[in-house]
């Protein structure tokens, strides 16, 4: 990291997998202006990707990339790169991933890390050998400002005894029978987790960081459209689970309650629905990316009215931004603060202007747990126990 005449701290940033959720990093690093008194910018610097038609755009579109690479060795083997954000194919993730923090650059890299369990560890083993380097799992959701108002609310206790909670992530982006298959649809590239590793990280993000471990689950797991196109004219089997519903005991040792996780590919009339639902004794709330302004709760007393309140959250979140109150919140203001949020830790560790962090290897760990036991589960028809110490 180097320091501006401001004494603004630039983290200088390769891009491993230019697709579209690394351009996505490079328009949050294009708006960082938006955001107020952080006191540090990524710069990306070096980008890297097989395919050189992916790295072009950065070629035109971002002026600060002073190194294109075919081969990510080379970006590893980049001075003037500080940390690294990765999106690639899930079944490269434990190689890359390992690499990445065994070259000591600092790590965001894309869920569900790692295309099993086995790969989960191994990643999780490099990173105890090397506790300088900081990791964290893409997860951009729960900076939403509702999203965070219930983060808020959970901290504080404001639910007392909790009834159920349920979360998901639903998308309707291969309801279409006729759109071509890709590697999400392949067990060899995507894994037999399927929708659960492609969308299960950011349902169970807010849970497992509220303590929610689930002790066992019940999956019912669906395949719903069989076989896509090839583009070469042939028709080919779709190998991974387009939805997912897990029904799961939840012990804090506090309390006990049900929570349903659903992830979703196939839901009609949803382009892109994250929400999640709490329901307490002493209030409940809900939140969904349908409604991004709006908040829902139900403040209770005993022998009070029960009440629906809905109002229009501010636009706020983690950081602060020179946008006012009164505008709409979206998707790639989520991703700007998830962002803001690693470059803070990078920048200043235990000091961050604020306590919220990015989704943490070990509760990527601990959805690893999830979704393997959720397979054991359609295997056997049975609910399958998770063993969280093990």
């Amino acid at each position: 990291m180097t320091a501006t005449a401001t004494n603004t701290k630039v983290i200088r940033f390769g891009v491993i997998g230019c697709g579209l959720m690394g351009k996505e990093f490079a328009s949050a690093a294009a708006r960082w202006c938006h955001l107020t008194d952080v006191g540090f910018i990524p710069r990306i610097t070096a980008v890297c990707d097989a395919n050189p038609a992916a790295t072009a755009w950065f070629e035109q579109a971002v002026p600060s990339v002073e190194k294109v690479y075919t081969d990510y060795q080379l970006l590893l083997a980049d001075s003037n790169v500080d940390a690294v954000y990765c999106a690639v194919p899930h079944n490269l993730h434990a190689q890359i991933y390992v690499d990445i923090i065994r070259s000591g650059k600092h790590l965001l890299g894309e869920k569900p890390f790692g295309i099993d369990k086995e790969a989960n560890e191994a990643i999780i083993q490099a990173m105890a050998e090397h506790p300088e380097v900081i990791v964290r799992c893409s997860s951009e959701f729960p900076f939403f400002p509702g999203a965070f108002q219930i983060s808020k609310w959970v901290s504080e206790g404001r639910f007392g005894k909790i009834i159920e909670v349920e979360a998901g992530f639903w998308h309707s982006s291969d309801l279409d029978p006729d759109k071509p298959i890709n590697w999400k649809r392949r067990i060899a590239t995507n894994g037999e987790y399927g929708c659960m590793g492609d969308l299960g990280m950011h349902v169970l993000h807010l849970p497992l960081r509220f303590g929610w471990k689930p002790q066992s689950v019940r999956s019912l797991l669906s395949k719903i459209v069989e076989e896509r196109p090839d583009g070469k004219g042939e028709m080919v089997p779709c190998e991974t689970w387009d939805n997912a519903i897990l029904a799961c005991d939840v012990d804090t040792g506090d309390q006990a309650f049900p929570m349903v996780l659903s992830m979703k590919r196939i839901a009609p009339g949803h382009a892109n629905t994250w929400f999640i639902r709490i329901q307490g004794t002493e209030m409940s709330a809900e939140f969904t990316t349908k409604n991004p302004k709006q908040i829902a709760s139900l403040p209770y007393t005993p022998g009070g009215v029960q009440a629906w309140h809905v109002t229009d959250v501010p636009y706020k979140s983690a950081y602060g931004t020179i946008t006012g109150g009164i505008f709409e919140f979206g998707f790639s203001d989520s991703i700007l603060q998830m962002w803001a949020a690693f470059c803070d830790e990078l920048a200043n560790g235990e000091q961050m202007l604020q306590s919220f962090r990015c989704a943490t290897p070990e509760e990527a760990k601990g959805s690893h747990r999830v979704f393997t036991a959720a397979l054991e589960s359609k295997r056997t028809g049975q609910t399958v126990n998770i063993h969280w110490g093990e």
